[in-house]
C-alpha cells in the first residue's frame, strides 16, 4: 500500500462526504428509512457512500472496499481491505446534534493501521499519517491541500480521578455498572468515533462499549487511537480487537491510554 496516497486519499474523500452530509444536514427537511435491522438511514448515509466508495475504487481498485451501506451484498475473504462508515452516528444526525462522523479506514492483517475521522459539525479532522502517527488538522481544511496538523497523544491517565467517555445514544445500566469499578472524576457523553478520538487527544482515558457496534463503526477511531498510543481491547478477556470477522460484528470492547488500571468484567 502507497500510504502517502492513501493518506491522501482518504482525507480528501472525508471532507468531500462532509459537505454532502452537511447539505443534506442544513435542509429544512430530510427523509429517515429503517434498513433490515431497524437501523435508521437517511440520504446522506447514501450519498456520502456512493462518494466515498466511487473514489476508493477509482484509487486502490485491487483492495477489496467494506462500507456500511453495503454490507449485505459482502462476503469477507481477506484480513486486508479498506472499510467505511459514511455517516457514524446517524441519530445524531437526525436529532441534529452535531456528534456525527465520516470514517474510512484501512486494516492490514486484522488491524486498523490507518484511519480518518471527520466531523463535519463539529469542523474536527482527525488522521494517520503516511507514517502512522494520529494527528489532527486545525484551520481551513482545504480538500486538495492538508494544513497545520497538530500531532495528539493520550493522557497519562490518574487512576483515582479517570476522565471517562461514553456512547450518547447508547449509554446503559451495564456501561454504568462497568464504569462504577473506576474512580472517575468526570464524565463525558459523545456520540459516534469521537469518543475514539477524545481518547487519542488526551480528552479522556478511558471509553467502555458495553453493546454492539459493528467493523464500521469502529476502524477508523482505532486506527487513529492507536497512532496517538492509545489501545482497543476485548471486553472479555482484553485480548486485542481484531478485524476480519465473517459477520463484521464486534465484541464488546474497552478504548484506553496505556496506565489505566483496567478493571475485569
Amino acid at each position: 500500500m502507497d500510504f502517502d496516497k492513501l493518506t491522501q486519499v482518504m482525507r480528501t474523500l472525508a471532507l468531500e462526504a462532509g459537505d454532502i452530509i452537511m447539505d443534506i444536514y442544513n435542509a429544512d427537511d430530510f427523509e429517515v428509512k429503517s434498513k433490515s435491522d431497524d437501523s435508521p438511514v437517511t440520504a446522506a448515509d447514501e450519498a456520502a457512500d456512493a462518494h466515498i466508495s466511487a473514489g476508493l475504487r477509482a484509487a486502490f481498485p485491487d483492495v477489496t472496499l467494506i462500507t456500511e451501506e453495503q454490507a449485505d451484498s459482502h462476503a469477507l475473504e481477506a484480513t486486508t481491505f479498506l472499510i467505511v462508515d459514511p455517516l457514524d452516528g446517524t441519530k445524531e444526525f437526525i436529532h441534529r446534534r452535531g456528534d456525527f462522523t465520516v470514517n474510512i479506514a484501512y486494516v492490514k492483517d486484522g488491524s486498523p493501521v490507518r484511519g480518518v475521522v471527520y466531523a463535519p459539525a463539529k469542523g474536527r479532522l482527525f488522521y494517520t499519517t503516511a507514517d502512522g502517527i494520529s494527528v489532527e488538522e486545525v484551520g481551513a481544511l482545504d480538500k486538495e491541500t492538508a494544513g497545520t496538523t497538530v500531532p495528539i497523544s493520550v493522557s497519562t491517565p490518574d487512576n483515582t480521578a479517570l476522565m471517562v467517555v461514553a456512547s450518547k445514544s447508547h449509554r446503559d445500566q451495564a456501561t454504568d455498572d462497568y464504569i462504577n469499578k473506576y474512580a472517575v472524576n468526570d464524565m463525558k457523553s459523545a456520540g459516534s468515533s469521537l469518543k475514539f478520538c477524545l481518547v487519542a487527544t488526551g480528552e479522556a482515558d478511558l471509553y467502555p462499549r458495553v453493546g454492539r457496534t459493528m467493523e464500521w463503526d469502529t476502524a477508523a477511531g482505532h486506527a487513529v487511537l492507536t497512532g496517538a498510543g492509545g489501545s482497543v481491547i476485548r471486553f472479555d478477556d482484553h485480548s486485542v480487537l481484531t478485524y476480519g470477522k465473517a459477520d463484521f460484528a464486534n465484541p464488546f470492547f474497552i478504548a484506553h491510554a496505556p496506565g489505566v488500571d483496567l478493571k475485569r468484567p
